[in-house]
């Protein structure tokens, strides 16, 4: 299995990293996408990558953190990709739920950071809330290859928009709560070659867990049963085809 999403480097991992990891790969964890979410992050992610031989960089800047991001911050991450070769530029996106995250900033370093994997042909991973038709509009202006929108919470009609320019859906703990009908929806009839399994961990969470606990890279195999069950196959064809997905899209 593929975590397309893990936060490894996060200071929730800080006093048991190696036994988290570990766990992950025993349960058949085989890879995880660490992304990062501003320029002063990039070295933890790449320290994590290095020292867990099946953890995979992504490079970006997060919009929930636009205050810490600068112009300058640009220039490093594209003199970062050059040099560490990552598999994706993310987290990169837009978030129209947080408030005072002041939209035109947010937009700036969104639209720089397509351009910036335009030129360099890499996928991207995107943080997308409550911004959906606003995203699908930059990626219709500024053409990137592919990636995954992270998360992915939006319509039938969103994800078929997703999928026509060559993006996965990452599906994670969010659609396994019964409340959550119409996520559920979405991940029992999109077509399987468009969607990727995540964990966000430590965030997001799948509803086996307390409300607040720390989610894990190690939880990823139950959230896939969770999947097949609703999709109605077996957990183990699942977990081969959002593997290949995966690899698909982010070529690892």
């Amino acid at each position: 299995m593929i975590d397309t999403h893990c936060h490894l480097d996060a200071a929730e991992f800080d006093p048991d990293r190696d036994e988290v990891y570990a766990r992950a790969r025993a349960a058949g964890v085989e890879t995880l996408v660490v992304p990062a979410i501003s320029a002063a992050n990039f070295a933890p992610v790449l320290a994590t990558c290095r020292r867990y031989s099946g953890c995979l960089p992504a490079l970006g800047l997060h919009p929930m953190y636009i205050g810490e991001h600068r112009p300058e911050h640009l220039d490093a991450l594209r003199a970062a990709i050059d040099q560490e070769k990552p598999v994706a530029v993310g987290e990169i996106g837009l978030d129209f739920f947080v408030p005072d995250l002041d939209p035109a900033v947010q937009e700036y370093y969104f639209v720089e950071q397509l351009k910036i994997a335009r030129d360099h042909d890499l996928p991207v991973l995107l943080h997308v809330r409550r911004a959906v038709d606003e995203v699908l509009k930059q990626l219709r202006r500024v053409k990137v290859k592919g990636g995954i929108a992270h998360a992915f919470s939006g319509s039938r009609q969103q994800a078929e928009a997703f999928i026509k320019q060559g993006f996965k859906l990452g599906f994670g703990g969010a659609f396994t709560y019964s409340r959550a009908n119409r996520l559920r929806t979405l991940a029992a009839e999109l077509p399987l070659e468009a969607i990727v399994l995540e964990t966000d961990a430590p965030d997001i969470p799948p509803a086996f867990l307390a409300p607040r606990a720390r989610n894990s890279p190690e939880y990823l195999p139950r959230i896939a049963e969770a999947l097949a069950t609703l999709r109605g196959m077996t957990p183990e064809v699942l977990a081969e085809a959002t593997a290949r997905n995966a690899r698909a899209v982010l070529k690892v």
